[in-house]
């Protein structure tokens, strides 16, 4: 299955993804904070990233923006997660690159979908 880095800060949430992603036979890891996201993402070129717009020391959306200025990272996909999921904030994540964009507190039908139409690309 798929190589997912999950960059969540909340636990509750994480734990929920971890079950998740055990399921479906994915390999994963998480990091709890931005900090050191980008150089993680180099050093383990995962499939996919959920990464949390919101996190305690950099934001989600400087994260996706600095992958995407990255070449070596284009074939890394990012789909975004938020609870704030107005029109404005998902527009503003695919502007600066990401791959998806899913609110919080989200379905796991609706996630798993979403992962499989950005693994399949």
């Amino acid at each position: 299955m798929a190589e997912i880095l999950v960059i969540e800060d909340e636990d509750n949430i994480a734990v929920a993804l971890d079950f998740l992603l055990t399921r479906d036979g994915h390999s994963h890891a998480r990091l709890a904070t931005g900090e050191g996201a980008v150089a993680r993402i180099r050093e383990t070129q995962p499939d996919l990233v959920l990464l949390d717009v919101m996190l305690p020391d950099v934001s989600g959306y400087q994260i996706v923006q600095d992958v995407r200025a990255d070449p070596a990272l284009k074939d890394v996909r990012v789909l975004m997660m938020t609870a704030r999921g107005s029109v404005v904030e998902r527009r503003k994540g695919l502007a600066l690159g990401a791959d998806g964009f899913i609110a919080k507190p989200f379905e796991l039908d609706e996630l798993r979908a979403e992962m499989a139409r950005l693994l399949d690309t």
